[in-house]
């Protein structure tokens, strides 16, 4: 293959990117490098086809005519290559490559971090993009190869492989009780200040009884309400209020008595935790066995529990 035609095929793989990306300046940023580089490069490819692959302004950006056909074909050819590199180069027996991967912050910052050292412990070739989000992935704008999600998966064009659920208890700080004995009823808990964590809930209390699966549901208007679980965890740490927290992150808080927890008997629902990626004919060597691991280690992992059964088709 000649050099011109290595040079047009990371110019095809440069626009691929610009459209996935939105931008010129995400496509750079995706692709370490910088945005005038991103720029020449699309121009160079204009000109070697004779055609005008994207109408810009200062603002916006848009595909031609001209330029969907091309992305069209052109993430067909780079996949098509991808796979006889793969192939050739015996890419899934042995990892090699930037694997890119959404983590949730808290769990991202704490209990992945050993099964992800393990990973690159054991596979020299391979490095990781560790990009903590708490939002749905954007596999294709933002390039990320996998990702691991907490709460039921909805989107029918991922795999979605279960690794475990996360238990949740209600705690509260000894501050906050003061001289009261600890709640004995739902309703003496209701009454007690609250706090929420939006992405499971916010104006509403659901709780279930681990003796014989009886519910109860009650209303709160929360002091306070965050998206993060080290704020939650830290604002009941302050005797904010009462709240719904993963058991793995209040442990130590429990053990060492700066929290409590309040009718051990009544629980939140656990949360699922998956790894998702997209559906696609083939998958890099990089991919699978990360997620082989991962499959493996989360339901050893502190606080973790391991995933339950599918209930079969006459349960």
């Amino acid at each position: 293959m000649t050099n011109t035609t290595l040079d047009r095929l990371e110019l095809l793989r440069t626009f691929v990117r610009i459209v996935e990306a939105g931008s010129l300046s995400a496509a750079a940023e995706q692709l370490k490098t910088t945005q005038p580089t991103i720029s020449r490069r699309l121009q160079a490819l204009e000109r070697s086809l004779g055609l005008q692959l994207l109408q810009r302004s200062t603002h916006s950006m848009q595909l031609t005519g001209d330029g969907e056909r091309c992305y069209g074909y052109g993430k067909a050819l780079l996949e098509n290559w991808q796979e006889m590199e793969a192939e050739l180069l015996g890419a899934r027996d042995e990892p090699r490559g930037t694997l890119r991967v959404q983590v949730p912050h808290a769990f991202g910052q704490d209990q992945l971090i050993a099964p992800l050292s393990e990973y690159l412990t054991r596979h020299a070739k391979v490095s990781v993009e560790w990009l903590l989000h708490d939002r749905r992935p954007d596999f294709v704008a933002e390039a990320v190869d996998c990702a691991i999600q907490i709460g039921v998966v909805n989107d029918p064009a991922v795999v979605a492989i279960p690794l475990g659920e996360v238990p949740r208890i209600v705690v509260a700080s000894p501050t906050l009780l003061g001289d009261r004995p600890l709640p004995a009823s739902s309703e003496e808990l209701a009454r007690l200040p609250w706090l929420a964590l939006r992405t499971y809930y916010q104006d509403e209390v659901a709780l279930t009884c681990l003796a014989d699966g009886r519910s109860h549901r009650f209303t709160i208007q929360p002091r306070l309400s965050t998206d993060s679980l080290y704020a939650l965890r830290n604002s009941a740490l302050a005797g904010l209020g009462a709240c719904i927290c993963s058991a793995w992150v209040v442990a130590q808080d429990l053990a060492e008595g700066r929290l409590v927890q309040l009718m051990p008997q009544w629980q939140a629902a656990p949360l699922p935790v998956y790894l998702i990626y997209p559906y696609a004919r083939r998958y890099p060597a990089k991919l699978l066995v990360f997620a082989e691991l991962i499959r493996q280690r989360m339901p050893q992992i502190t606080g973790m529990q391991p995933p339950r059964a599918p209930e079969s088709a006459g349960s």
